[in-house]
């Protein structure tokens, strides 16, 4: 009988490739690596923990834009010269966010033939493994597995450079003394200023947009 458990992700592989014929869309191909701790009860009051990998394959596919430039930058060294970057180009990165996944289900499964097949795990990064006390099993027949049901909340994003142009304008030095208030006296300044009180009570209602430009600023926001 298995009761309780707890999961915990260890690593979340990514790989980012362009989709054919969609161009400025990036299939996200992502790989979740987990740590599951199970209670195991085996005819005794006291539980044995039973310590193991699961594995999750999920693919998305976002909208990235396109671009074709090549970047090439240079690492500043304190006290010595500088050190060029390799090129890179101005594609999109996957970024997941995720936190540790909540055990909902499990299963035991005895000699099964679905057991004995390949299951394509035998090959994981070796920090995943050194993160168990004990080596992995991996396909044996008459050995016994356990199947848990994960439930994971994540976040997947692409981000890019981008350029923005911002308008830049010369300043000004002013060449009237400003009068608007009795500058010894912050007080009265103060006084003068009328209380936010929007700051404090949001509006009843929202202006509904009614154009295109502000429609499409509007669903972006909400």
């Amino acid at each position: 009988m298995i009761k309780g458990g707890s999961a915990e992700l260890l690593y979340v592989y990514t790989d980012v490739e362009p989709v054919t014929f969609n161009r400025g869309f990036y299939s996200i191909d992502m790989r979740f690596f987990y740590r599951v701790t199970l209670q195991v009860f085996t005819g005794t009051p006291r539980y044995t923990e039973a310590e193991g990998l699961c594995v999750f394959d999920k693919r998305c596919i976002l909208f990235g834009s396109e671009g074709n430039a090549k970047i090439f930058t240079s690492d500043t060294v304190i006290d010595e010269l500088d050190v060029p970057a390799r090129m890179r180009t101005n594609l999109p990165t996957a970024v997941v966010s995720a936190v540790d996944p909540i055990v909902l289900d499990t299963r035991i499964a005895d000699g099964c033939q679905t057991c004995s097949r390949e299951t394509g795990l035998t090959e994981i990064p070796s920090f995943i493994a050194q993160a168990f006390s004990e080596s992995l099993v991996f396909n044996e027949t008459n050995s016994r597995r356990y199947y848990v049901t994960l439930g994971q909340f994540s976040l997947v994003r692409l981000e890019r450079d981008t350029q923005l142009l911002i308008p830049v304008y010369d300043y000004c030095i002013p060449q009237n003394e400003c009068t608007g208030g009795d500058q010894e006296d912050p007080c009265g300044l103060f006084r003068n200023v009328c209380f936010p009180t929007g700051e404090f009570f949001p509006p009843n209602t929202v202006e509904m947009p009614s154009d295109y430009v502000s429609t499409r600023n509007y669903c972006a926001c909400h």
